[in-house]
């Protein structure tokens, strides 16, 4: 080719293979092709296939999903991070290694990067030969987070040295800051944003006046937090921003083309410190992102309005028509007839109270024990730099529920002598911003000045389903003499489907929890919303008996769970 000549335009779009079933892949490349798009985009999540430290699992899934594109004639963009950010939890980064650098995560040292080479060495053989493969991005917006070359270039080196010759790039705002930070001498720079295209380009421009415009993240929607009102877009503000990227003569890549779902633990989190803001806002386990293709891969009034503005470049591309959607399961309510306790692992003693990291709990319940001596006067009990919430009982009472607030969460006063538990439940880990690769669990409790020592700990991993020893439910447990069902506790119960289907799982009568469909954690439940029903893919289905399980951290009001056609995101 002339290396003056313009460079071919690239329409992409954005899935994620571990936000959705590798059945489902096939008809989602089909629907990029049907949008009008020629590449498919994918980060690489870490966390997903060494969640322990050298233990690989899933890494064919990488191949499996670039397959599929490839065989609907689809190239390929891989993001291998090691960071992704993708509203992930970590930003993909595993837990057992941020435990372990702390403030070194995202730079040049070498206990990160040792660990770094590791990862390349395992995830690069899954791609670097792959006949669909386009680009492959260093780090990710980089620019939002440090300055340390030496570490980007050691990252490029990396992947050149492991066979990787297809362009590499960087991505980043278009702000001077991020331009600066987070791009690399002799790679090509990309911009990310949802509008402003001729301003962003511009920018782009400035910083590297020799690279064709791509916006890598158009970010066509936005995600959502638990408490926060749902975020959408109007389909045609989104294809005007769209229209203007074409116009510029610019490539891109729809973020999201098809969010999918946060399953298990996978949310991540966000901590906003601004304007007299302090709050930790975690992810929901939807990821529809209110993207074209929703969250079970069907087209929106965002992909028609998408797909014409696409179909306006003259590049000869073939429009595929949409593949015939699954079927949706029909409304029924399925009874929860078993119940079972909650089984915690026994970790020992602590004189300090260890974080789930120095425990090797990436996700779950951690239950922390500790007498006040005395007697004592009644003082206030502290719970500092709880992460992320907390059933706090004295004597075997529940006294409170308390969610991280700051760096200590204040109880009313507690006398000794008197036995403490708090049991932690983490939410997603921060994936953007100076709180990256945060602890989770508790630093410890405090009465005045004393800190209280000698723990008892224990845990219960998450999202595993585990063999548990269930009971029938032969008496009320939950009547108006009884109360609510006080959790933790698992509830099961058994719906027959006449085929495999896609529906929505509503706990009307659950307040904080997790739930199951056969042996996929479809993930986090809150009623706080915005989120009301859990996604149920089809591939997790059988035809005739399925198996409904959750997990109620709190209190169940109703012995009931309903499978529903609609989603309801808030």
């Amino acid at each position: 080719m002339d290396p003056s000549s313009p460079a071919p335009r690239v329409l992409s779009g954005a899935i994620h293979y571990y936000r959705s079933l590798p059945e489902q892949w096939p008809d989602l490349m089909r629907s990029m092709r049907a949008m009008g798009l020629d590449t498919v985009e994918t980060y690489l999540a870490w966390n997903v296939h060494e969640p322990r430290e050298g233990q690989w699992q899933r890494l064919d899934e990488i191949t499996r999903f670039l397959d599929c594109a490839h065989a609907e004639g689809l190239r390929t963009i891989v993001r291998p991070g090691p960071y992704i950010c993708a509203e992930w939890d970590n930003g993909g980064l595993p837990s057992w290694l941020t435990g372990r650098v702390g403030k070194h995560v995202r730079t040049s040292h070498p206990d990160f990067m040792d660990a770094v080479g590791r990862y390349l060495d395992a995830v690069v053989p899954t791609f670097v030969d792959h006949p669909s493969l386009l680009m492959v991005q260093v780090e990710n917006e980089y620019g939002s987070f440090g300055s340390d070359a030496a570490y980007l270039g050691a990252l490029a080196r990396g992947l050149e040295e492991r066979g990787v010759a297809v362009p590499l790039f960087t991505s980043d705002g278009w702000t001077d800051v991020c331009l600066s930070g987070g791009t690399v001498p002799g790679l090509r720079a990309t911009v990310n944003f949802g509008s402003e295209a001729p301003a962003a380009f511009a920018a782009l421009a400035r910083h590297r006046p020799d690279d064709p415009p791509f916006c890598m993240e158009f970010w066509n929607g936005w995600f959502d937090h638990w408490g926060q009102p749902r975020v959408t877009r109007p389909p045609q503000d989104a294809a005007d921003a769209l229209a203007e990227i074409i116009d510029a003569g610019g490539s891109v890549n729809i973020y999201m083309a098809h969010g999918g779902t946060n399953f298990g633990t996978g949310a991540g989190a966000n901590h906003v410190d601004h304007g007299g803001v302090n709050e930790y806002r975690p992810t929901v386990t939807s990821y529809d992102y209110d993207a074209p293709l929703d969250e079970r891969g069907a087209p929106t009034p965002k992909f028609h309005a998408l797909r014409e503005v696409l179909s306006s470049t003259s590049d000869g591309r073939e429009i595929v028509d949409l593949p015939i959607p699954h079927p949706l399961m029909a409304d029924a309510i399925v009874p929860l007839t078993h119940v079972a306790a909650v089984d915690f692992e026994e970790h020992g003693q602590y004189a300090v109270a260890p974080t789930f990291e120095e425990l090797g709990v990436d996700h779950g319940l951690v239950r922390y024990e500790v007498s006040i001596p005395g007697p004592r006067e009644p003082l206030p009990l502290e719970l500092i730099e709880l992460r992320d919430r907390a059933q706090v009982r004295v004597d075997g009472a529940l006294v409170a529920v308390v969610e991280r607030d700051g760096d200590t969460s204040i109880l009313p006063p507690v006398g000794g002598h008197a036995q403490v538990s708090v049991m932690v439940e983490s939410m997603g880990r921060v994936n953007y911003g100076p709180r990256l690769g945060e602890t989770k669990g508790l630093r410890g409790l405090r009465q005045d000045n004393q800190w209280l020592n000698g723990f008892s700990v224990s845990s219960h991993a998450l999202p595993e389903l585990r063999e548990l020893d269930w009971a029938t439910i032969s008496a009320p447990v939950i009547s108006p003499s009884a109360g609510p069902a006080i959790g933790p506790r698992y509830y099961r119960g058994e719906v027959e489907l006449p085929e495999q289907a896609d529906g929505y799982l509503e706990i009307p009568g659950g307040s904080k929890g997790y739930a199951w469909f056969n042996d996929l954690c479809l993930g986090r439940y809150w009623n706080r919303g915005p989120q009301q029903r859990l996604f149920v893919p089809w591939p997790a289905t059988r035809t005739g008996r399925n198996i409904v399980t959750v997990l109620e951290i709190d209190a169940l009001t109703d012995l009931g769970v309903r499978l529903r056609t609609t989603p309801d995101l808030g």
